[in-house]
C-alpha cells in the first residue's frame, strides 16, 4: 500500500476527502467490531457527522466513522491504521464525556436559584418575569422586606414579589430532581430525587452508630464496618455498675421530657381552661427609626380581656442585618380584676400553619398593678421557622390559658 493510501484511509471506502480527520476527535459509542479499536460505534458516527461542520454533510461523517470501524475490526488492516482507529475511538469517548459534563454545567447555571446560586432542594418559586428562587431564599426575601418596611422585589429584575404574585415552577422542580448529584459519603453520582434515600438507607459508606449507643458506646463509622465493630464492641460485656452512670444521664434527659408532658396533662385537669386563635398583625413604632412589632386585637378568654404583643430579636436596631432571628411575646390583661388572677399559658402553632413550635409553659400572677408579663421567648425551632412567620401577612397561633384555683 502506498503512503498516500495509508494516510487517506485506503481504498474507495474512505469517503469524501478529509472526512476522517474532521471527525477523528469527537463523538463516542460502543464498537461493533473486534479488536482494540472497536469503541468507535454508532454514537461516534453521529458525533463525527455533527463535528464535520456546516460545509460537510452528515453522510460524510458517517462514512468516516464506518471507515474507523472497519479499520479497527479488520485483522488484515495495517497496524498503524488499526492504532489510529483505536486512538480516534478513545478521543471520541473522552469528547462525549466532556460534552455531557458541559451540558450539566449549563443546566446548573440555568436552573439555579438567582439569590444563593445553588440548585433548589425543595420548592422553586418564580417571579412574574420567570426568575427562579428556592423556597428558603424566597421566604428570606419576604422576611427582610417585612423587617425593613419595604416591598419585596426580585433580585434580578426588581419586580414586586409576594406569596400571591409568585408561583411554584413544577417543571423546574422535576428537572432539578433528575440532575445528578454526588453522594457525600461514597462520592458516587445519583439523581437528586434518589440521593436522600441512598444516603439514609443504601450507601455502604454512610455514617452510622453502634446499636449499643444506648448504653454508652460512642462509635461512629461507615455502615460497612458496623458488623465488625458490633461483634467486637466491649459495651455489652460491661457490668451493671459500669452502666449505671450512663443510664443515670439518660434518665435525667428522659425526666425533663416527662416533666413537661406531665405538666401539660396536669393543666388539662383544671376547672377553668380557655383557648383561642390569635392573629398577630404587624405595626411600626413611632420612633425616629421605626421598629417592627406585632400585636393582636383584643380577645376574651376566661371572661377576661387580653392582648398579645410580639417583637423581633428583642427590638434590636437592625434585625434585618442578623442571620439569627427570634420572636418573643408578652401577654397583657386589659380588664380589671378584683383579686389576683394566677394563670399558666402557652402558645402553639395554629391549625393551618406548618411552623415548628416547641411547647413551653409560662406562669404569671395578674393584678391591676401588674397586668403584663415580661417578654418571653416564642419557642420556635430555628431562624428558618422565624422567617416563615415574618414572611406571612399575619402570624396565626393558638393560645391556651389555665386559671389556677386557690
Amino acid at each position: 500500500m502506498s503512503g498516500a493510501e495509508e494516510a487517506g484511509g485506503g481504498g474507495p471506502a474512505a469517503g469524501p476527502a478529509g472526512a476522517v480527520p474532521a471527525g477523528a476527535g469527537v463523538g463516542s459509542g460502543v464498537g461493533v467490531g473486534a479488536g482494540p479499536g472497536a469503541a468507535a460505534g454508532p454514537a461516534a458516527a453521529a458525533a463525527l457527522g455533527e463535528a464535520a461542520g456546516p460545509g460537510l454533510p452528515d453522510e460524510a461523517g458517517l462514512a468516516g466513522a464506518r471507515q474507523l470501524q472497519e479499520a479497527a475490526g479488520d485483522p488484515d488492516a495495517p497496524p498503524k491504521k488499526r492504532l489510529r482507529a483505536a486512538e480516534a475511538a478513545e478521543a471520541a469517548a473522552a469528547a462525549a464525556a466532556a460534552g455531557s459534563g458541559k451540558l450539566e454545567e449549563r443546566l446548573y447555571s440555568v436552573l439555579c436559584c438567582t439569590v444563593c446560586l445553588d440548585l433548589p432542594k425543595a420548592s422553586v418559586y418564580q417571579c412574574t418575569n420567570g426568575h427562579l428562587m428556592c423556597a428558603g431564599c424566597f421566604i428570606h426575601l419576604l422576611a427582610d422586606a417585612r423587617l425593613k418596611e419595604e416591598q419585596a422585589t426580585c433580585p434580578n429584575c426588581r419586580c414586586e414579589i409576594s406569596k400571591s404574585l409568585c408561583c411554584r415552577n413544577l417543571a423546574v422542580e422535576k428537572a432539578v430532581s433528575e440532575l445528578p448529584s454526588e453522594c457525600g459519603f461514597c462520592l458516587r453520582q445519583f439523581p437528586r430525587s434518589l440521593l436522600e434515600r441512598h444516603q439514609k438507607e443504601e450507601c455502604q459508606d454512610r455514617v452510622t452508630q453502634c446499636k449499643y449507643k444506648r448504653i454508652g458506646c460512642p462509635w461512629h463509622g461507615p455502615f460497612h464496618e458496623l458488623t465488625v465493630h458490633e461483634a467486637a464492641c466491649a459495651h455489652p460485656t460491661k457490668t451493671g455498675n459500669e452502666l449505671m452512670e450512663i443510664l443515670d444521664e439518660m434518665d435525667q434527659s428522659h425526666r425533663k421530657e416527662m416533666q413537661l408532658y406531665n405538666s401539660i396533662f396536669s393543666l388539662l385537669s383544671f376547672e377553668k381552661i380557655g383557648y383561642t386563635e390569635v392573629q398577630f398583625r404587624p405595626y411600626r413604632t413611632d420612633d425616629f427609626i421605626t421598629r417592627l412589632y406585632y400585636e393582636t386585637p383584643r380577645f376574651t378568654v376566661l371572661n377576661q380581656t387580653w392582648v398579645l404583643k410580639a417583637r423581633v430579636n428583642d427590638s434590636e436596631r437592625n434585625p434585618n442585618l442578623s442571620c439569627k432571628r427570634t420572636l418573643s411575646f408578652q401577654l397583657l390583661l386589659k380588664s380589671k380584676v378584683t383579686a389576683p388572677l394566677e394563670c399558666s399559658f402557652l402558645l402553639l402553632k395554629g391549625p393551618y400553619d406548618d411552623v415548628k413550635i416547641s411547647p413551653v409553659i409560662y406562669h404569671f400572677v395578674f393584678t391591676n398593678e401588674s397586668n403584663e408579663t415580661d417578654y418571653v421567648p416564642l419557642p420556635i425551632v430555628d431562624s428558618v421557622e422565624c422567617n416563615k412567620l415574618l414572611a406571612a401577612k399575619n402570624i396565626n397561633l393558638r393560645l391556651f390559658l389555665f386559671q389556677i384555683q386557690k
